[in-house]
């Protein structure tokens, strides 16, 4: 079978999404399908077709972190995926290389299958600023219910997103996929461990150092801000702990969160990584004890199982969409504020390894749903059932 797959993201760049096509078109290569990858270049230049992966050029949303706008439409681009002969057209995006994607489906005749990896409600503000938010927020409904009914397959990643389109008012047939994750990438024996014990080091990190870890876009939606505050709390209430706070990830929140750490006091325990590559983020996972986020913007959790796929004690802000995931003491722990979140990290360090590795072995169980090979299977039946409404 011949797929292309439409993303505003990929890697480099790191997101939830960037990382659940990269799985996705390696699954299906990996079983014997032809892949092309349509998604903007993650930096200036002209378009470009190397590896499997069509880069096209676009304007810079500064305010998005990196998120690239392109035109909507490319006769060069066009040709080159007309010449690939896609059976399918995969659509992960809501951005113009959405309407790139449903240009090329509507001319070429080929189902589109669309994945609604976000959920757009969350990320108004942005054009928002806070006026007229109600309205934009319907507009989004009244989007989403359109791109439904102009999709051949619909698929979503979590309960969550199919219960928004049903308060949306749309009835249309949802396939819900969990994104699958290659375990093996994120094992201990994939990681440098010169390399981390260098980091170590250079740090003055021992064995006796308890390592939290934020990781991912450093953006309003992701409430870093709540996680970091958790962080200095449990830090003042436990002086005699040695512990450190590493940060992962850039995004337009990054100067704001600098001037929390600021403020308060921890700048000496808390360090800003920056933005790594894709291929660095286990390195980070199986640095850290305690994987920790405040989000509930997320539609699956990615991150969450990374995290606990590489052996890190996970820590979320409730959030009902991670209740398959995270279950309270058993593979995980919840926070509801600063005070819940200290308790929960003061139970983690008082349980015995022998509790500890229980909890890790059952996240390990947990996650084994979320396997590549699954979400392989399961994308490929939504794809057979697409081509077969075609025929």
């Amino acid at each position: 079978m011949n797929v292309a797959l439409f993303t505003d993201t990929y890697p480099p760049f790191i997101n939830g999404v960037s990382t659940s096509v990269y799985n996705l078109a390696h699954a299906l290569m990996d079983h014997g399908h032809n892949v092309i990858v349509i998604t903007p270049r993650s930096d200036d230049g002209e378009l470009e077709y190397k590896d499997n992966v069509l880069r096209i050029p676009g304007l810079e949303m500064k305010k998005l972190y990196g998120y690239r706008l392109t035109k909507v439409y490319s006769s060069e681009a066009f040709n080159i995926v007309k010449d690939f002969e896609p059976d399918i057209i995969h659509n992960q995006t809501d951005s113009t290389v959405a309407i790139f994607a449903k240009i090329c489906s509507r001319q070429l005749g080929v189902p589109i299958v669309y994945t609604y990896h976000t959920s757009i409600e969350d990320y108004t503000y942005y054009i928002t600023k806070g006026f007229f938010d109600r309205l934009a927020k319907m507009i989004v409904r009244s989007y989403s219910n359109s791109v439904a009914k102009n999709t051949t397959e619909y698929i979503t990643p979590s309960i969550k997103i199919k219960e928004f389109m049903r308060y949306a008012g749309n009835d249309i047939y949802v396939n819900v996929i969990p994104t699958g994750i290659n375990f093996s990438l994120f094992q201990k024996d994939k990681v440098d461990q010169e390399k981390m014990k260098a980091f170590k080091e250079e740090r003055g990190i021992t064995d006796k150092t308890k390592i939290f870890l934020i990781l991912g876009r450093i953006a309003k939606e992701k409430s870093m801000d709540i996680s970091i505050r958790c962080f200095a709390n449990y830090h003042f209430k436990h002086p005699e702990v040695d512990k450190r706070l590493i940060i992962v990830g850039n995004g337009p929140q990054r100067a704001e969160l600098e001037e929390i750490v600021n403020e308060l006091r921890i700048n000496d325990v808390a360090e800003f990584i920056g933005a790594v590559p894709a291929s660095e983020v286990p390195f980070y996972y199986n640095l850290a004890d305690i994987y920790t986020s405040a989000s509930v913007t997320e539609t699956q959790g990615l991150t969450f199982m990374e995290a606990m796929v590489s052996g890190a004690i996970v820590i979320a802000r409730y959030d009902d969409n991670l209740n398959d995931v995270i279950v309270e003491g058993k593979t995980g722990f919840y926070f509801t504020n600063e005070e819940t979140f200290t308790q929960k990290v003061e139970k983690i360090f008082e349980m015995s390894e022998e509790k500890l590795e229980q909890i890790k072995k059952q996240a390990l169980e947990i996650c084994d749903v979320y396997s590549i090979e699954n979400f392989y299977k399961n994308i490929l039946e939504v794809y057979n059932r697409a081509i077969r409404k075609y025929w």
